[in-house]
């Protein structure tokens, strides 16, 4: 049995006829109809009975037929991944990333990534960063974005970006008026916090005294935070790219002592060939990286010493 058989066997199921089956596959009906004879001998199936001058499918023909279009169908993904590999050079770039680094970073790094490449397919994956390392090991990922860096013996790490944290409080409070708040400011007032496990929470947790401070919501997600802050709930410490892009009219940001860093880690399996989609996605970053890096000395600059 071969692909030509198939090939044969399907167009006449499809068309009805071994004469237009031929036409459409660009041969003669002679070469179909002995490609069909063949696949009946091979297979020990009567695939079709002949009525008059026609040929009926049998049973057994229609039974095969199921399992063939299902082939097929896998060869025409096959054959479209090809189109597209053809095309754009791979079929596509597949990123993990965490959730605060996935609100902040990554819609300006595919904004400047679809200027370089506007037709490649982009598929970006939430996670937690112990999770991303793994799936950037495995190769099932081409890189990840992470917060820290869970894997050091089997990924390749870089440091790429680094946010200085503000305080947010709600629009109207107390703490508004001030430029600057350190951890004592903020006794008495309800804190929400990013749950555990986090290195940020636990770089949060060691400039407070716990018995001072009112921890009384915890969420895993840094947008869940500022909303709750913009609704009234309470203060916290956050990155401030997340909150710039949620652009929130209910909360003030406060610049923050002593300072804690929100980190972005770039990594990638140990040994990658060289893939030019992930060239660009880098130099996408190191742009949008650059851009954020110059905007956080001039706020810097502007801060009370």
């Amino acid at each position: 049995m071969n692909f030509r058989q198939i090939e044969c066997f399907r167009a006449v199921m499809h068309t009805g006829s071994m004469t237009l089956a031929a036409a459409q596959l660009h041969t003669s009906q002679p070469n179909v109809s002995r490609a069909v004879a063949l696949l009946q001998r091979e297979t020990q199936l009567q695939l079709f009975e002949r009525v008059g001058q026609r040929v009926v499918p049998t049973p057994e023909a229609y039974a095969l037929l199921k399992e063939v279009d299902r082939t097929y169908v896998g060869l025409q993904t096959i054959s479209d991944a090809a189109d597209r590999i053809r095309t754009l050079g791979v079929e596509g770039l597949r990123i993990a990333v965490s959730p605060a680094i996935g609100v902040s970073l990554v819609p300006r790094i595919l904004q400047v990534f679809r200027g370089l490449r506007p037709r490649v397919p982009v598929v970006v994956h939430t996670t937690d960063s112990a999770t991303i390392c793994k799936w950037v090991s495995s190769g099932y990922c081409e890189l990840g974005l992470v917060s820290y860096v869970a894997l050091p013996q089997e990924v390749d790490s870089e440091l790429v970006h680094s946010d200085r944290a503000v305080c947010i409080v709600p629009r109207g409070h107390r703490l508004a008026r001030k430029r600057k708040v350190v951890p004592s400011d903020l006794a008495g007032e309800s804190f929400i916090s990013l749950a555990p496990p986090d290195v940020v929470r636990a770089a949060i947790d060691r400039v407070f005294d716990p018995e001072v401070r009112r921890l009384e919501i915890e969420t895993s997600l840094a947008t869940t935070v500022c909303a709750m802050v913009a609704r009234g709930l309470g203060v916290s410490i956050v990155e401030p790219l997340v909150l710039s892009e949620l652009g929130l009219s209910g909360v003030h940001s406060l610049a923050f002592e002593p300072e804690i860093h929100f980190r972005c880690h770039l990594v990638r399996a140990r040994q990658q060939p060289a893939q030019a989609l992930v060239a660009d996605f880098l130099e996408a970053m190191n742009i949008v990286v650059r851009g954020s890096q110059s905007a956080e000395r001039k706020k810097v600059s502007r801060l009370p010493g």
